[in-house]
């Protein structure tokens, strides 16, 4: 009755390897890069980046907050 575990080499092929969202994800590191480098975050701090209209290509800093 139980799930079948995931198969996270699966994923990557058919997700997260995707050029598409691949760049996504670079664009979030950039944001959050940008919000440690304005002090608004620290490493380590547990804290996530929001992109308030939720488009992570949007790197305004009137579109990040820090929660």
């Amino acid at each position: 009755m139980g799930e079948m575990p995931r198969d996270y080499k699966r994923e990557y092929a058919n997700y997260h390897s995707k050029r598409r969202q691949r760049q996504r994800r670079s664009a979030r590191n950039q944001s959050r890069s940008a919000m440690v480098a304005a002090g608004r975050a620290e490493k380590g701090d547990g804290k996530d980046v929001h992109h308030k209209d939720h488009n992570p290509k949007n790197r305004s800093t009137r579109n990040l907050m820090v929660m």
